[in-house]
């Protein structure tokens, strides 16, 4: 059996790369948090947080959904893992078809989204289907971070870039004892993840409330972008 084949990403492909799936994720996870009462479907963590609040509230808006993200995130990334190990046994690169897989659920909770209009309450059952499709896109796009792009910088949980750029600026500013031009290098791939998912989150919100779940084809586009530029897996022995 041949070795996992492991792409050799150039430099300006792999800021492409960071650059479109930063702001897919930025753009989805605004589209679902405004669309179906505040649901995350990248930072799905988060729903913990607007769960315990709005039981504070003695509010029941969404929480179905809010509930089985993290169950449905779970599986997806389990599933993502599990085709990963499958395709690397017969020596095949697994990222172009995990972008694929993304692109469909994505197509999928646009399709579905748009079926459960209008969206009188997050809790209905369209909804929340609509709610776990695209939880499910952000959980491929996770485990596809960890798993293949693991050089490159986080494209869906912002906090710890935000952290490692402030760290990396103070330590530019005030420090003699850093290796400057890792640091540089460093700020260089997490620093336009930041901006642009800030990017796609405003136009996100732009979006849906110009053209509801329609916008959702703009990240649909940018992902059909890389399944075109990145080259198809080739076959094992």
């Amino acid at each position: 059996m041949s070795a996992p084949a492991v792409p050799t990403v150039p430099i300006s492909r792999a800021l492409l790369m960071n650059g479109l799936l930063a702001f897919v994720a930025g753009y989805v996870d605004v589209v679902g948090f405004v669309a179906l009462a505040g649901l995350f479907t990248a930072h799905v963590t988060g729903n913990f947080v607007l769960i315990g609040a709005e039981l504070a509230a003695q509010s029941t808006a969404g929480v179905i959904g809010k509930l089985l993200a993290l169950p449905m995130f779970v599986i997806a990334v389990a599933a993502t893992r599990l085709t990963v190990l499958a395709l690397e046994r017969d020596g095949r690169s697994a990222l172009r078809p995990l972008i694929v897989a993304e692109l469909v659920f994505l197509a999928l909770f646009m399709a579905l989204g748009l079926a459960a209009r209008p969206i009188v309450s997050a809790d209905a059952p369209m909804a929340v289907i609509a709610g776990l499709l695209g939880v499910a896109a952000m959980a491929i796009q996770n485990a596809k971070g960890r798993l293949i792009l693991a050089n490159h910088a986080p494209t869906t949980i912002m906090t710890g870039n935000t952290t490692q750029v402030v760290i990396d600026i103070v330590d530019l500013l005030r420090s003699d004892t850093v290796d400057r031009d890792a640091v540089r290098a460093r700020l260089v791939r997490m620093a336009p993840a930041l901006a642009i998912f800030a990017g796609g989150a405003l136009l996100g919100a732009l979006g849906y409330a110009a053209a509801s779940f329609w916008c959702l084809l703009v990240p649909i586009a940018a992902l059909a972008v890389l399944v075109v530029t990145t080259p198809a897996p080739a076959g094992g022995s």
